[in-house]
């Protein structure tokens, strides 16, 4: 027995691409922090569970949506991803054995502006998402949450697919969200920043991607990619920056 857990806000233009792909499971739970399109309305349509709750951060609030499950095992997902057939039946193929690990880390590929990107460092990212939540928990962070599980973990390379900003202004606004919530966590925590330090560790940045990790064999996009990651990470230490001076 299988529970999706998922949490959302004005996710309309992705919700029922990610539903299609899961359809299969056991049950589909829905946390939404304030939607005000169709995104309720279209989970509902589905037969999701869905609950209400206010913006508690990303960790928290994945929680209470694997608290909200009746199942023992838990697949989390983001609106915007979507399950393969090949990872679907892994997925059953696992949850048949009688022995299984604690959690799994699951293969991701991510689409910027719509094309599949290859390097960057993106080709890296195995995110544990399957797990038995006995185990496993998110832990509290506002941002960059994750799975903490207590036991072996698995790997399963069939893909997830993560369709993440499909346009530059997209990208734009969540970084500048993003950056809002990490700078004040580095400041709660008393680190300090400066303009210098700041712009050095947006070079670097795109460096690492663009170059040490093949960014530009993933074209016009890859750049693009690669350009605006740098400058999210400037725009968060110069954040901090007007943090520590005020």
């Amino acid at each position: 027995m299988l529970s999706v857990s998922v949490i959302v806000k004005n996710e309309e233009k992705n919700l029922a691409r990610m539903l299609d792909s899961v359809t299969w499971a056991d049950e589909i739970v829905i946390v939404d922090t304030g939607s005000e399109d169709r995104t309720i309305e279209i989970a509902k349509s589905y037969g999701c569970r869905v609950y209400e709750s206010e913006w508690l951060g990303f960790g928290k609030c994945k929680q209470l949506a694997v608290d909200y499950c009746k199942n023992q095992w838990v697949l989390s997902l983001d609106a915007d991803e979507i399950v393969t057939p090949e990872l679907r039946q892994k997925i059953n193929e696992i949850l048949q054995q009688e022995k299984k690990l604690a959690g799994y880390r699951i293969k991701r590929k991510s689409f910027y502006l719509n094309k599949l990107i290859n390097h960057c460092g993106w080709n890296r990212d195995y995110t544990l998402r399957l797990f038995d939540k006995r185990r496993g928990r998110f832990n509290q962070k506002m941002l960059h949450e994750y799975v903490e599980v207590e036991g072996e973990i698995g790997l399963i390379e069939e893909h997830l697919l993560h369709y993440t900003y499909p346009t530059i202004n997209s990208h734009i606004a969540r970084m500048m969200h993003y950056t809002d919530i990490s700078s004040l966590e580095m400041f709660k925590q008393g680190k300090r920043s400066s303009l210098f330090s700041s712009f050095l560790r947006s070079i670097w940045k795109f460096i690492d991607m663009y170059f040490i990790k093949l960014g530009f064999l993933d074209g016009k996009s890859g750049f693009v990619l690669c350009f605006n990651s740098g400058m999210g990470v400037f725009w968060k230490y110069a954040k901090l920056w007007e943090l520590n001076k005020r």
